[in-house]
């Protein structure tokens, strides 16, 4: 990946689309895809559209019972516990798919935390950071023998990257506080995660913003809250340039599978394209600031999460 093959192929599909659209003519029977927090949500979204295509899913889940009532249906789906802020239980889910012997052809961090209150994991790690990234980092590291040369790692991140870099001299918030910031904090590492991944390690990845939709990721923000920042009316309706999660779901289906994307790779998506870079402030006109693509700051992020997990040598 380079800054400057970061810009727009012309795939065709837009910010409407959904992951049904952009899986049309694509047949994945055979394959076995991974999807996090695949039982709500844009995940959820995501997994359905998989299964009609063919394929069979895994989704790892916190709440085991949740996820199979949610999922109750679908053909061709597992759930198996997973709490990506335990590396205890990472390394249990993981070990239960490598003794196996399955292979592993799409992997979609998708689960994630938002601006919650503060919360220490492990050793004392931040919520975001450890669940966000570390968790996932982990488990990919863990189910890289699964994976063969096609398989693709889609890293769910977000425009709230615009809000923070990866803070080097506190990266678990011991010096104060801030949900927002240590949430816009991960969602830059799972795009550095994806650079890293790709390049160095050589798995293809990909990192996209979903865009902004109304799901239960936003569950620690009061509604009062998510009506003042102009989320949604008095009534709960979504604002101008929200998404359903069908089309939220889109974009990280589309770098799972397009062949658009062969031979690329490490590169962050949006509106089921690759991303413009950033040009200002707005996040919902999105983009990729440096900060979330820097070869250096992913080698870097890279060396600290394995120091962390002991995972990704």
């Amino acid at each position: 990946m380079t800054w400057e093959q970061q810009h727009k192929l012309g795939s065709g599909f837009g910010a409407h689309s959904t992951a049904r659209d952009v899986l049309v003519g694509i047949v994945l029977s055979g394959k076995s895809a991974l999807v996090t927090g695949g039982y709500s949500g844009l995940g959820l979204a995501g997994v359905q559209a998989l299964v009609e295509a063919g394929a069979r899913v895994v989704v790892p889940a916190r709440r085991v019972d949740v996820a199979r009532e949610a999922l109750a249906g679908l053909t061709g789906v597992e759930v198996f516990e997973l709490d990506l802020g335990d590396l205890e239980s990472v390394r249990e889910f993981s070990d239960h798919l490598l003794g196996e012997g399955r292979t592993l052809d799409i992997v979609i961090n998708n689960a994630g935390i938002m601006a919650c209150p503060e919360t220490r994991v492990g050793p004392g790690w931040e919520a975001h950071f450890a669940t966000n990234h570390l968790g996932h980092f982990a488990l990919v590291n863990r189910l890289r023998p699964l994976f063969t040369e096609e398989t693709r790692v889609v890293s769910v991140a977000s425009s709230g990257h615009f809000l923070s870099g990866i803070r080097w001299d506190d990266l678990h918030f011991n010096d104060g506080y801030d949900g927002w910031l240590a949430y816009a904090q991960s969602k830059t590492a799972n795009a550095l995660f994806a650079v890293h991944l790709n390049d160095v390690v050589g798995v293809r990845a990909f990192a996209v913003h979903p865009g902004s939709i109304l799901t239960p990721l936003q569950r620690h923000v009061p509604r009062e809250e998510q009506i003042a920042q102009g989320w949604m009316d008095e009534n709960g309706t979504p604002a101008e340039g929200f998404k359903t999660p069908e089309q939220g779901a889109a974009t990280a289906i589309w770098a799972a599978t397009s062949p658009l994307l062969d031979g690329l790779g490490g590169l962050y998506a949006q509106d089921c394209d690759i991303a413009e870079h950033a040009t200002g402030d707005d996040m919902l006109v999105g983009g990729v600031k440096p900060w979330a693509v820097d070869p250096e700051d992913a080698a870097r992020l890279w060396g600290i999460s394995t120091e962390l997990t002991g995972q990704g040598a």
